[in-house]
């Protein structure tokens, strides 16, 4: 069990930034902390989009393995972004 609460904490850690950088966002803050089964099999956790000066992040899963966040940078900066999935 998660909340896309972690699964954003832990995305976001890989690129120096947390929870307070957030500038918008199409969950509530219960939406975010709403328990649900990441490994269940198929997509749980709720579609949503959360922007930072520097990122956008993202669900990602299949009905084959775990839920996770994510992200791409927000503005160009020439790095691929590799396959999600």
């Amino acid at each position: 069990m998660t909340t896309w609460k972690e699964q954003i904490q832990i995305e976001m850690e890989l690129y120096g930034e947390s929870l307070s950088d957030i500038v918008s966002s199409t969950m509530s803050a219960d939406e975010m902390n709403k328990e649900f089964d990441n490994e269940g099999g198929y997509n749980n956790g709720i579609p949503f989009t959360v922007w930072t000066a520097k990122r956008v992040y993202f669900p990602v899963g299949s009905n084959m393995s775990a839920e996770w966040c994510n992200s791409v940078a927000r503005n160009p900066d020439g790095k691929p972004t590799s396959h999600i999935g």
